[in-house]
């Protein structure tokens, strides 16, 4: 006699160390041929699917049981979507909800979705209240850790809390967590602590009893991508290309770790000079499917990348036409990937130029682009590399103006970006003009004051700043702007200092009980010399002058003292009288008839040496009248030298 399948099914259920999936799929189908609408037959179907990582075919499953499962299966359902990235409809399913389990599919498509925030708020709350699911914690403290990381990456390292971003002992328990944690110190641009807890990480995971040697393999492979690029970025070639080595990229076994690790090793290769060799490899890495995706920061890296390719492989008008489509549809942004698609874009107009040649085929291109926030910054860029700064201040200042008398509000947030402002401030002190700064930081203050989430090291700036003038409106735009600073980090020693630096000089009882919050002034100068100080005097400090392409004139002071070099004379360039010690005639380069010691020969140089020497004929001029007033005629008259009387020359009759 055939056993029941339900008997059978309610077996294997009851075996609680089973745990091959195909067995329970199997029980299940042959409950579902018995009775169609089981429904812990078809609960347990799509559970075994899940398991088995048949995530379309569990969704088929849970339509075709119809409207009774769905109700039942709603946490099954949402996971199945999250997993086949259908994310809008994963989301919609389980916003709300106060279930534990659902709460953690929320987290993880908040988590996809890059809406890191919510994903970190949500488990916050889910550490808050203790769960009786066994090894939650851990599951917790390792998602967390990496929702922080991708806060970091994403560039909100600020809506972290700081007592998280140090690692603790705990994080180093455990390789995921350390992985986390050395991922969030990258990210921070920490690099020594970064390869530090990736070494950790590692290490913990190589020592793991409970893996086999393939799962330490498929974690141990992805930890080690990260520390090759860790040691690139360091500058420890020999280290990264030992580690490349030693990675075989086809046996990393998700997908985009795999294009990751493609890309990285085409990255930091030294070998491989061939553009063409290289975009084949660069365009052979596998295709993601549906459910898989590469998060924005690297999306744009990986693009970033394919662009360089296509223009080391002169693939100009085509990567010109492919950027211009995107940034011609956006408005002014301070978005990075946005405005490096335009720097792409602005390389391949100038072919990979640089200097004057590629500022002549740039600059036609602010024409159609004046908003473009990325080709600005390269003009300006282009502009510091001539040693031209005054035009760049002056396409910043233009733009800026634009931008404030648009009504769009996200122009204003582009207009008072603090990198943008920050570009501003020192083209100023590059070009010595400290009068504008202050009021830039003050303009930039005023708006972000106003801002929900205002720009804490700009208004750190702008309080700094204010407080060099003598001016009392400018001191108290800055307590105000300190007091902004402290109302949101009670502790935030800078705005303390800054509040009792603003109101010390006018109001000294307001700042009284913030004295003993500061460092004792005993405390500060407790290592300076200052008799030594005294004695040294105040340094001056010359500005930066731009270089001069001449060559400045050497003053006599200057000129070293050294004796003129004398120069050896051949032998057949010397006169055959030459004597050795014999001062030689300093007039002997000039013509004979120019020289002092010259005689003509003959009557007529003679003549003409008795007019040109002392004691010859003096020649006098007389003016004589004409008769009617018809003017005046010139005579001359030979006076001394006792010549005889000048003989009539004979005219004709």
């Amino acid at each position: 006699m055939a056993a029941n399948p339900t008997a059978t099914l309610t077996s294997l259920l009851r075996g609680s160390t089973i745990d091959d999936h195909n067995e329970f799929l199997k029980a299940a189908n042959a409950a579902l041929k018995a009775s169609k609408n089981n429904p812990d037959a078809l609960h347990v179907r799509v559970v075994a699917l899940l398991k088995l990582d048949r995530f379309d075919d569990a969704l088929r499953a849970l339509d075709d049981g119809g409207d009774k499962l769905a109700e039942r299966c709603v946490l099954e359902k949402a996971y199945a979507l999250y997993k086949t990235g259908k994310l809008a409809e994963a989301k919609e399913l389980v916003q709300g909800s106060k279930k534990r389990g659902l709460q953690h599919v929320a987290a993880q498509v908040a988590y996809r979705a890059e809406k890191f925030e919510d994903a970190a708020h949500i488990y916050k709350e889910l550490s808050a209240n203790e769960g009786p699911i066994e090894g939650e914690e851990n599951d917790l403290r390792i998602n967390s850790s990496a929702t922080d990381a991708q806060l970091e990456w994403q560039g909100n390292g600020d809506k972290i809390d700081p007592s998280r971003k140090k690692p603790s002992r705990e994080d180093l328990e455990a390789f995921e967590t350390s992985y986390n944690a050395a991922c969030g110190c990258i990210a921070r641009g920490d690099l020594g602590a970064g390869s530090v807890l990736l070494k950790r990480a590692r290490d913990l995971c190589e020592a793991l009893d409970e893996l086999s040697d393939e799962d330490k393999q498929a974690e141990v492979l992805p930890i080690m991508v990260q520390q090759a690029y860790v040691f690139t970025k360091l500058g420890k070639s020999e280290e990264a290309e030992a580690l490349q080595k030693m990675i075989n990229i086809a046996d990393v076994p998700e997908p985009p770790s795999r294009v990751i690790a493609q890309n990285n090793a085409l990255a930091s290769s030294t070998t491989n000079d061939n553009p063409f060799m290289t975009q084949r490899i660069f365009d052979s890495v596998p295709k993601l499917s549906h459910g898989e995706k590469f998060f924005e920061h690297q999306s744009s890296i990986l693009k970033r990348n394919k662009y360089a390719i296509d223009l080391q492989s002169q693939k100009y008008s085509g990567v010109a036409l492919s950027t211009s489509s995107v940034i011609s549809k956006s408005p002014p942004t301070i978005s990075p990937f946005i405005n490096t698609l335009s720097v792409v874009n602005a390389a391949a107009h100038a072919h990979n130029e640089t200097g004057k040649a590629s500022l002549k085929a740039i600059l036609p291109l602010l024409e159609k682009r004046p908003n473009d926030v990325g080709l600005i910054l390269v003009i300006i860029q282009l502009y510091i590399l001539t040693n031209n700064p005054g035009p760049a201040i002056n396409l910043l200042e233009t733009f800026f103006k634009r931008l404030e008398e648009s009504t769009a509000p996200q122009d204003q947030d582009v207009r008072f970006a603090p990198g943008l402002v920050a570009v501003l401030i020192s083209l100023y002190r590059l070009s010595g003009r400290k009068a504008p700064i202050k009021n830039e930081l003050a303009k930039a203050a005023t708006h972000w004051r106003r801002k929900s989430k205002p720009s804490i090291s700009l208004l750190r700036a702008a309080g700094t700043s204010l407080l060099e003038s003598s001016n009392p409106e400018d001191l108290s735009t800055a307590g105000e702007i300190f007091t902004s600073l402290r109302s949101q980090d009670p502790n935030d020693r800078t705005a303390i200092a800054g509040y009792v630096a603003s109101y010390a000089t006018t109001d000294l009882s307001k700042v009284s009980s913030d004295l003993d919050k500061l460092t004792p002034v005993s405390r500060l100068i407790s290592g300076i010399d200052a008799e030594a100080l005294e004695e040294a005097g105040i340094p001056s400090f010359t500005p930066n002058v731009p270089a001069s392409k001449k060559r400045a004139a050497e003053t006599e002071k200057e000129k070293p003292a050294q004796e003129p070099k004398k120069r050896k004379i051949k032998k057949s360039k010397m006169p055959k009288d030459f004597e050795e010690g014999k001062k030689m005639d300093p007039e002997r380069w000039l013509p004979l008839r120019d020289r002092s010691t010259y005689r003509p020969k003959g009557k007529k140089g003679k003549k003409k040496a008795a007019d040109l020497t002392q004691g010859g004929v003096v020649k006098e001029e007389e003016s004589l009248e004409l008769a009617g007033g018809a003017g005046s005629v010139k005579v001359q008259q030979n006076t001394g030298g006792g010549g005889g009387k000048a003989k009539k020359k004979k005219g004709k009759k």
